[in-house]
């Protein structure tokens, strides 16, 4: 590969200069920004001992980079979202070593975003051309780019890598006005039910608070936290991967971006969901409740959220990852890519294989998808 641009491997997203690192992130997307990747390595959530060794891959200078891809070294697969865990069985039972690989990524967030830093299409096609040197330097068995753009994943194909499609549901405002506007557009059976389960919120003696930037106190983020560490045990595949201290610098560094929705219940913080805002967009990121209030997770993720949105005048709402209850609510199904570079031919072979049946099984299953969405067709609906 001689002819590929000398990419530079930095020890840490601390070793460029946020000044640098963010000429390069646009500030739309606030989970590729400096200040929040920096900030899982500072609070050791995103760090060698986690299994996440970060390493962006830089070209140009590290003082004054023409482009940067987040990366970072894993020794396993866990906190991607996308999930790869049959490749790595299926090559290390054939003799081959899938670990460590290379991973392009926002560590444990499922946020569609740009994962190729860069000001321009010539830089980014240069930038992937820099990943792939750097798998060889590595001497890693495969490089994985998670919740790209679809942009990028068009350059990413034009490259030869594989290309991989998901599902997520966002939630897009089309002119609504406020909640009452939302809800008119829904089917009669649907408005009924959403306002049923708005009211059982209401009639559990629950108030719900917004906090919005510097309104957020530490307290309010010593709440929060084990609201996500009750989240994180209810699944027997979780673990705590966000450290404490990463809620207190998010409330230090994003500013406005930072959004808490709190439930209290007889003066006591008992539930909480937590919203970053970038551009247009309020993005959905954790949620978790002390006890179990029925719907008070679709009134504090979502319904609160579409709340925020209109009144905000923000466009769209990503909800993160998973979750086909989310198109009863609204939230319509919506493209991600991944871009995936795996070395050894006898295994990149069959995984092809694979993504283009994964691939075509999304996209038959889309209109079915489609079909649970709960908006009026016709005027007879309701």
């Amino acid at each position: 590969m001689s002819d590929a641009p000398t990419a530079h491997l930095v020890r840490g997203v601390h070793g460029i200069e946020a000044q640098a690192w963010d000429r390069l992130a646009p500030a739309t997307n606030p989970f590729v920004r400096h200040g929040y990747l920096e900030a899982l390595e500072a609070s050791h959530s995103a760090v060698p001992e986690t299994g996440w060794a970060p390493l962006p891959v830089v070209l140009g200078e590290v003082t004054a980079p023409a482009a940067i891809a987040p990366a970072y070294v894993k020794s396993h697969s866990a906190g991607e979202y996308v999930f790869d865990h049959g490749w790595a069985h299926a090559y290390e039972r054939a003799g081959g070593r899938y670990y460590p690989k290379l991973q392009v990524a926002v560590p444990f967030t499922p946020v569609p975003g740009p994962r190729l830093l860069a000001a321009d299409d010539t830089a980014r096609t240069n930038l992937i051309k820099g990943l792939e040197a750097a798998a060889e330097r590595l001497d890693v068995s495969s490089v994985h780019v998670t919740f790209c753009t679809a942009a990028e994943a068009a350059l990413f194909a034009a490259a030869g890598w594989g290309i991989r499609h998901g599902v997520q549901y966002h939630w897009t405002d089309q002119g609504y006005g406020d909640f009452e506007g939302f809800l008119e557009a829904l089917k009669s059976s649907k408005r009924k039910a959403m306002r049923k389960e708005r009211r059982k919120v209401q009639a559990s003696g629950i108030e719900v608070v917004v906090h919005r930037g510097a309104a957020i106190t530490p307290a309010d983020m010593e709440a929060f936290y084990p609201f996500y560490l009750a989240t994180v045990e209810k699944r027997t595949w979780g673990q705590g991967y966000l450290k404490r201290s990463f809620f207190r610098l998010l409330a230090e560094r994003l500013g406005d971006a930072l959004v808490l929705v709190l439930a209290y219940q007889d003066g006591r913080c008992v539930a909480g969901a937590m919203h970053l805002v970038g551009g247009d967009t309020l993005y959905g990121r954790l949620w978790g409740a002390l006890e179990d209030f029925k719907f008070l997770h679709f009134e504090l993720c979502y319904y609160q959220a579409i709340d925020l949105a209109l009144a905000w005048g923000l466009r769209r709402i990503e909800a993160g990852a998973q979750g086909e209850h989310k198109l009863q609510r609204g939230y319509a199904p919506a493209r991600t890519y991944s871009a995936h570079l795996i070395r050894d031919p006898a295994l990149r072979t069959p995984v092809e294989a694979f993504l283009a049946r994964e691939r075509a099984q999304i996209e038959a299953e889309w209109p079915l998808l489609e079909s649970y969405l709960p908006y009026r067709t016709t005027a007879g609906d309701g």
